[in-house]
């Protein structure tokens, strides 16, 4: 195998206040370029990204009401179930009528 020489990395130091600002502008720009990298920069950014909020708000009220009136069904389909086989079980034995 080859030896590679091994590169030596110096310390940089600065003071604290340099350093996170820093990478708060770092972290700006990577916001910046991850918004525009899905079409979401500009002006009406925040105004978008409401609106898909609302929209997903929106999508999830309709997935539960639609679970949930899918179990009253069910649930209405068993007792009408339960309630018509209670009845044709009395008139075949000739239950009060």
């Amino acid at each position: 195998m080859e030896d590679l020489p091994i590169e030596r990395r110096r310390t940089v130091t600065m003071p604290q206040n340099d350093f996170e600002q820093m990478l708060e502008r770092a972290a700006e720009r990577g916001a910046r370029n991850a918004l525009q990298g899905v079409g979401l920069d500009g002006e009406d950014a925040a105004h978008d990204i409401r609106e898909l909020r609302n929209l997903l708000d929106a999508f999830n009220e309709a997935k539960r009401t639609a679970s949930m009136t899918i179990i009253k069904m069910v649930v209405t389909g068993l007792v009408m179930a339960i309630l018509t086989g209670t009845l044709i079980k009395l008139k075949l034995f000739g239950g009060a009528q």
